[in-house]
């Protein structure tokens, strides 16, 4: 099977507007000439930050997870450690930022696994994953928007059932844990 990509760009921008922007994306409307030829408006979410999200693993293949109320869905969310990583910042730096903020956890043996798009069909947010090993307890240091987050240690196999029963639904933390399952062979 032949997957060759066009490497031509067949959409033309007429305009672009700003609609919305606060410290963390911003809105644009696109007025542009799709594929085909035709008139058409494409909105898109520019972000401010990439994301960063870490599979914390120890030698007895235990991971943390931290579960919290996510207010865009108004549902709780068990996920693994993550946010959001400056663009002028390295997305390690701010991985082991993160993992320390939210679990007190530190790693000594860090290797990046994935890197993804989020939602490319409206959106311009990459995503970098890492497996974050040789762990080192420590205290947490939550921002405001964390107070309810809750830190909870679970075997890889758990967390893994987890993902395969739908109980873990973010999308930086299922293919964080199905990508740690195929490296490591669970």
């Amino acid at each position: 099977m032949n997957f060759e990509m066009s490497k031509g760009n067949k959409w033309q921008t007429i305009s672009q507007q700003k609609i919305y922007e606060n410290p963390w994306i911003r809105l644009e409307e696109h007025q542009v000439i799709n594929p085909a030829g035709g008139e058409g408006i494409y909105g898109k979410v520019v972000f401010k930050n990439k994301a960063v999200g870490i599979v914390p693993l120890d030698k007895d293949n235990c991971i943390w997870l931290v579960g919290q109320h996510r207010y865009t869905l108004n549902t709780w969310s068990w996920e693994i450690p993550e946010g959001g990583s400056p663009l002028d910042v390295d997305p390690l730096e701010s991985a082991k930022r993160e993992l320390k903020e939210e679990t007190g956890l530190t790693a000594h043996s860090w290797t990046e696994i994935a890197r993804v798009y989020l939602s490319n069909s409206v959106s311009d947010e990459e995503g970098f994953l890492f497996l974050a090993e040789d762990l080192e307890i420590g205290l947490t240091h939550l921002e405001d928007s964390e107070a309810d987050l809750q830190v909870k240690k679970l075997s890889f196999e758990e967390a893994l059932k987890m993902v395969e029963n739908g109980e873990i639904t973010d999308s930086l933390s299922v293919i964080g844990i199905l990508k740690v399952a195929r490296i490591k062979g669970f």
